[in-house]
């Protein structure tokens, strides 16, 4: 078994900046580090937790506030948390999962000062997060996967909802779509002012007038009946409708179940695209769902490198970053026709 004497004759350097290099207590160069966390790679080096731990000062713990943890970890929300744990684990840290919400600020914010974490990274942001600005007023470094209203000055990664939303609508566009509608979450999510809903709406909106076209969205629970009841609503809305934008994968299942009841073929007679999805959602329907893949991986260890970069004054510092989602092809796509079904 390795030694940090091993480790340190491995990489050049001494046994205390090795030492160093574990625990924080003394900044060194990223080259240095670089070289001793390879070291320790290639030798098989693990170092006592413990230890480290006493010696720092530290728990090696990062808390992840995801209120949405009690419904199972799955979808895009899966994807972000696989990843910062993946992460943490790579910078010898352990992630743990506090389910609190905004209204539950208060519970966060006691374990953090009771030293249970090291840093805190919050998810389900919504506009007006009670969370982050306790946890802020407490100095206990943070970082969020998403933003809140006033997220220029907070440490941040997020969706590009923007880009993401005007990519769908100049894409279906393009392919002579002129009334599209679009199915979000839920009307309790946009009114307790839900990151992702409230951006999506409102970028969806200002695509569509941009073009001089009428916007047309429904909130929608996430269930696929209650998707299909939504896909009826939209259709009876507007009888010319010839694609649908989804931000609601359960949803989305009812929305091809309503079209095909109707006798509506994908994508002749309305294509249908959905946004902000997880990996291999597409497949799981026929035909085949055309997406825009959520970043969530890169979004997931940016979020760890970011809050990581405040613990240690060494690394790097990791601005806000904004990442669009991906296309990824299916063949729920087609041409608009002139007259549905046509």
């Amino acid at each position: 078994m390795s030694t940090i004497a091993d480790v340190a004759r491995h990489a050049g350097v001494s046994v205390s900046t090795v030492s160093y290099a574990l625990s924080g207590s003394r900044p060194i160069s990223a080259g240095t580090r670089t070289r001793v966390e390879a070291s320790m790679k290639e030798l098989g080096y693990q170092p006592n937790a413990m230890a480290r731990s006493l010696a720092a000062r530290r728990t090696q713990v990062i808390a992840l506030l995801y209120p949405e943890v009690e419904r199972g970890l799955g979808g895009t929300g899966g994807e972000f948390v696989r990843a910062a744990a993946e992460r943490c684990r790579e910078q010898g840290y352990q992630l743990v999962l506090w389910p609190f919400r905004s209204d539950e600020a208060d519970q966060a914010l006691t374990l953090a000062r009771q030293g249970m974490a090291d840093g805190v990274l919050v998810m389900e942001v919504v506009t007006d997060d009670q969370r982050v600005a306790k946890l802020e007023a407490a100095r206990v470094p943070y970082a969020m996967i998403g933003r809140t209203t006033d997220a220029g000055t907070r440490p941040s990664v997020d969706v590009d909802f923007d880009t993401t939303v005007e990519q769908a609508v100049a894409h279906l566009v393009g392919l002579g779509h002129r009334h599209i509608g679009f199915v979000n979450h839920s009307q309790a999510m946009l009114d307790a002012g839900y990151g992702p809903t409230v951006r999506a709406a409102a970028a969806f909106d200002k695509a569509m007038t941009d073009r001089g076209l009428v916007p047309v969205s429904r909130t929608c629970e996430d269930s696929p009946v209650v998707g299909r009841a939504v896909t009826a609503d939209l259709l009876d809305a507007d009888p010319d409708l010839t694609a649908i934008v989804t931000m609601n994968e359960l949803a989305t299942f009812g929305v091809y179940a309503e079209l095909h009841s109707r006798g509506l073929s994908i994508p002749g007679d309305v294509s249908v695209l959905g946004i902000v999805s997880s990996p291999g959602v597409g497949t799981l329907s026929y035909p085949p769902l055309t997406t825009m893949h959520s970043p969530g991986a890169a979004l997931g260890r940016l979020a760890v490198d970011c809050l990581l970069g405040q613990l240690d004054p060494a690394r790097a510092a990791v601005p806000n970053q904004l990442i669009p989602c991906v296309l990824e092809p299916g063949m729920s796509l087609g041409p608009a026709r002139t007259r549905r079904g046509a």
